[in-house]
């Protein structure tokens, strides 16, 4: 947030001198983003806090919930500047300096890589601290881009092409937008996706199910149905094993519940398991 409110206000400033639309744009989007970050706290602590009678499973919504306003807000900033090079465009371009171009997109993209190096040193790989990484890199691309766009006007206005160099702003918003376009859309998808209750990533449903096949193999169970799902930090494990009549008694499932929910809260994540023995298999959900 702090890293926002430097890089967004210079930005801004930077832009409005410079009569830049997209250098105004990237310190507008910039500044915006310490709303989305201070959400992105109250719902890690929101997710973190222990379950209440209104909300006995707890609130670990909360991340991927944040994770898709991010996403959103990010792709209505999108929108916006998309409408505004349009109508930039259709006006006859802008009068911009090239060179403040090219000296903002290369303090504005190390700034920006700063700040994403940092966040991977200090974040734990959280749901949050991608989300924000993410938005981090969106900036160091579009950084990048505006540097090459202001270099590419210098060479056109050297070469007497300065109509041409008019409308070196408004193509770097649109180059701009349909680079970043595809990053608030994964983050609308992953946290859709996770409040949607779908299933974990691929890498984590392997360790499952390799733990609940060490679970069968040591008490010599049939192959179970498993289910699981992910919200936030928190999953959730249902794992019903389906055996014969007479053959199993609470305590021996007892054994069974102890050896699984061991080894499955081994995993870096906040595990609510229900293991279950049957014998009667139109009770398996």
């Amino acid at each position: 947030m702090s890293a926002s409110a430097v890089l967004g206000s210079m930005g801004l400033i930077w832009g409005l001198l410079a009569g830049a639309d997209v250098i105004v744009f990237d310190g507008v989007y910039t500044l915006a983003s310490i709303a989305l970050s201070a959400g992105s706290l109250l719902a890690s602590r929101a997710a973190s806090a222990e379950p209440t009678r209104q909300f006995p499973y707890g609130l670990s919504a909360a991340v991927p919930l944040a994770v898709v306003v991010q996403g959103a807000a990010l792709a209505a900033t999108l929108l916006y500047a998309l409408i505004g090079a349009v109508q930039t465009l259709i006006g006859g371009g802008s009068d911009t300096t090239q060179v403040a171009l090219l000296a903002y997109g290369a303090v504005s993209g190390l700034l920006c890589c700063l700040v994403v190096w940092l966040l991977g040193r200090l974040g734990v790989g959280t749901d949050l601290t991608v989300a924000e990484v993410v938005g981090w890199r969106a900036g160091a691309v579009l950084s990048l881009v505006v540097a090459v766009g202001g270099g590419a006007g210098l060479v056109m206005e050297r070469a007497g092409l300065d109509a041409a160099a008019d409308y070196v702003d408004p193509v770097l918003v649109l180059v701009a937008v349909a680079v970043v376009s595809p990053m608030p859309a994964r983050l609308v998808r992953d946290g859709m996706f996770e409040l949607l209750e779908g299933t974990p990533e691929p890498e984590v449903l392997t360790d499952l199910h390799g733990i609940v096949d060490d679970v069968r193999q040591e008490f010599g169970l049939p192959a179970p149905t498993v289910r699981a799902t992910k919200l936030g930090r928190r999953l959730y494990v249902d794992v019903v094993f389906v055996v014969p009549h007479g053959d199993w008694d609470v305590d021996a499932e007892d054994e069974v519940r102890r050896s699984a929910v061991g080894r499955l809260r081994r995993m870096p994540f906040d595990v609510w398991a229900n293991v279950e023995l049957t014998a009667d298999v139109e009770l398996v959900p």
